[in-house]
């Protein structure tokens, strides 16, 4: 079992691209909420760890957990609201986001006594490492994971207007990489966090994944060249939920590989390493074909 760690929202996602004034139509999101979706579609075992509000969007995202078979064992309720994310969509389908966060029921989020017995791994990201107290909670729960042994990924998916101390937020995810198994971001998210990535794999994780858009993926590992494979050619819809496919698609493929474990990156063969590259880039591209976080199911690829 994987366990997906962080928040889950209501997308407010306009309905044609470019219109500032068009309606919106709300779809059940958050990077890990969507993370943990698509690993159930593609046929792993996971389980979502968050809170998530006992308002009637809060219901909608716990029903769409059981309706796609991810596990809610772990899932914390409160009366607290649930988040919400204004998405505006560029003409080239891209989304940017604004958050209204305040004072909802992702931010108490307390870490657990324990994980269920058979976790492979624990994946964290997003608004959730950020937004306190819970973010504090969030890196507790990493930290423990990782100190008894359990393989923990990380996919920052940096969201610069709900970080207030730029800094202080680098700061903070360097302290994370030594807990890191799999580091994945994006292009944007490494320039932003503005390090480099020999430093990063020096400090923990076993590879670096880095999405670079139409260009394809790239993972860099602590010894030889890095490894590239193109994007799959698909027409845009909007780019909703497509890193957190690659999130996913990446934990699933390395999971069928027996890598999600410590040290076992660094020895996965660079054909192994291209093959999950690829798959992931094919994932992501489904998800790109549909409107909002739609990721695709193991049939289709």
């Amino acid at each position: 079992m994987i366990v997906v760690a962080g928040e889950a929202l209501i997308d407010l996602v306009p309905l044609s691209a470019g219109d500032p004034l068009a309606p919106l139509r709300p779809v059940r999101g958050g990077g890990p909420y969507n993370t943990a979706v698509a690993l159930a579609r593609l046929g792993t075992e996971a389980a979502f760890c968050s809170r998530i509000s006992t308002d009637a969007f809060g219901d909608a995202l716990v029903g769409r957990l059981r309706e796609e078979g991810v596990g809610v064992g772990l899932v914390q309720r409160g009366p607290e609201p649930t988040a919400l994310a204004l998405a505006s969509l560029g003409a080239d389908g891209s989304a940017v986001y604004d958050f209204r966060t305040e004072g909802t029921a992702d931010r108490l989020f307390r870490a657990p006594g324990r994980l269920p017995e058979g976790t492979l791994a624990v994946a964290f990201g997003t608004c959730s490492l950020v937004l306190e107290p819970g973010a504090s909670a969030y890196e507790e729960l990493m930290r423990e994971a990782a100190g008894r042994g359990v393989f923990t990924a990380l996919d920052p998916n940096i969201r610069p207007g709900l970080i207030p101390d730029a800094d202080a937020y680098r700061r903070r995810f360097e302290r994370w990489l030594p807990h890191t198994g799999l580091l994945k971001l994006s292009e944007e998210d490494a320039a932003w966090l503005g390090g480099t990535v020999p430093d990063w794999l020096s400090a923990g994780p076993g590879a670096v994944v880095v999405t670079r858009g139409a260009r394809g993926l790239r993972v860099h590992l602590r010894e030889g060249a890095p490894v590239d494979v193109p994007a799959a050619p698909v027409e845009v819809v909007d780019t909703i939920g497509a890193g957190d496919t690659v999130y996913a698609a990446l934990l699933h493929a390395l999971a069928e590989r027996g890598a999600l474990r410590p040290g076992a990156l660094g020895a996965l063969a660079r054909d192994d390493w291209r093959e999950v590259l690829a798959f992931a880039a094919r994932a992501a591209a489904l998800t790109c074909s549909r409107r909002g976080a739609e990721p695709p199911y193991a049939g289709e690829l």
